[in-house]
């Protein structure tokens, strides 16, 4: 058996062997984190990565087995067919919602709207009762980082470029 730390290493690990050997994505599903493609004015070369963090892509299975499901009631009676719109909305919200974090910043994306925050602008990591994350801003502010998870803090870590601690280290 294994503990957490051993885990988080070997994440790291796979994903370092990944980047050397020229894979330009890693992508189990809902994180994957590639070399950064930006041309940094910071000079620096050291081969800082990104990560995308995104909700699983089996929750579309869940909305079309829900539309499937709704297909009886919804011809049930007139209008019921906006029922649809529940399958349709899970589907938007699955594709569209991420978090991206690079040597730069944060970037969160939402069903609607998206923001941008720099490093200098977080003043740490905040975990909830439900193992997700939020950013703490230095205005006291919190930011919630969609489909990031307690088990996702070593690839936040590399994918910060060493600026948030890896709890595992």
């Amino acid at each position: 058996e294994r503990t957490c730390a051993e885990v988080s290493r070997a994440v790291v690990e796979a994903s370092n062997r990944l980047r050397q050997a020229g894979a330009n994505r890693w992508d189990d599903g809902a994180v994957s984190t590639a070399p950064s493609s930006s041309g940094s004015s910071s000079g620096s070369s050291s081969g800082a990565s990104r990560a995308v963090f995104r909700v699983s892509p089996l929750v579309i299975l869940f909305a079309l087995a829900f539309a499937l499901c709704a297909t009886p009631f919804a011809f049930g009676a007139p209008f019921l067919w906006l029922v649809y719109l529940v399958p349709v909305g899970i589907i938007a919200w699955t594709l569209r919602t991420r978090t991206v974090v690079d040597a730069e910043g944060l970037s969160v994306r939402r069903l609607v709207g998206g923001r941008h925050v720099l490093w200098e602008s977080v003043r740490g990591l905040r975990l909830d009762e439900r193992a997700r994350v939020h950013a703490v801003l230095v205005d006291d502010d919190e930011l919630t980082l969609p489909a990031v998870h307690v088990r996702d803090l070593s690839v936040l870590s590399v994918a910060s470029g060493g600026r948030l601690p890896d709890p595992a280290a």
